[in-house]
């Protein structure tokens, strides 16, 4: 394996290590709203505007079908309505309620004390240089094709 790929094979092993203790983070964040870590991002896109479940998948690049569970918990615990959309018959369009907004509202204290706490152990400059090389990476994904 060259030196190239190893240091690759170990970026990517870091994000996922990375991701799994902040979906973690996430749900000691957002328990005390009775969310989820996944629940918390599906609203949190749709406080742009309603969406549907494919397009919050999209953005997030994750599956339909896991993003249409959440979304189906959502329903029935009273966070999201359905709406026609007038675009895609099939595809209704998802609004936040009140309770949802609520939920959010009382979230973001807690976000931006957590940010600010684990933001202040990195130096600005290193964030920079990890957005830009994630976005980067991301990029590159989408154009070195795995068939």
């Amino acid at each position: 394996m060259t030196d190239r790929a190893q240091r690759l094979t170990q970026l990517v092993n870091d994000v996922f290590l990375t991701n799994g203790t902040l979906l973690a983070t996430g749900d000691a964040l957002t328990a005390p709203a009775g969310l989820t870590a996944a629940q918390w991002q599906v609203l949190g896109f749709l406080e742009d505007g309603p969406a549907t479940a494919a397009d919050l998948a999209r953005r997030r690049g994750l599956r339909r079908q896991s993003v249409q569970e959440t979304v189906n918990r959502l329903l029935r615990n009273g966070m999201l309505t359905r709406a026609p959309n007038p675009s895609d018959a099939r595809a209704p369009l998802l609004h936040l309620t009140r309770t949802a907004r609520a939920a959010l509202s009382g979230l973001e204290t807690r976000r931006v004390e957590w940010a600010d706490a684990v933001a202040a152990g990195l130096p600005p400059e290193d964030l920079e240089v990890t957005l830009r090389t994630l976005g980067r990476l991301r990029e590159r994904l989408a154009e070195v094709k795995t068939d």
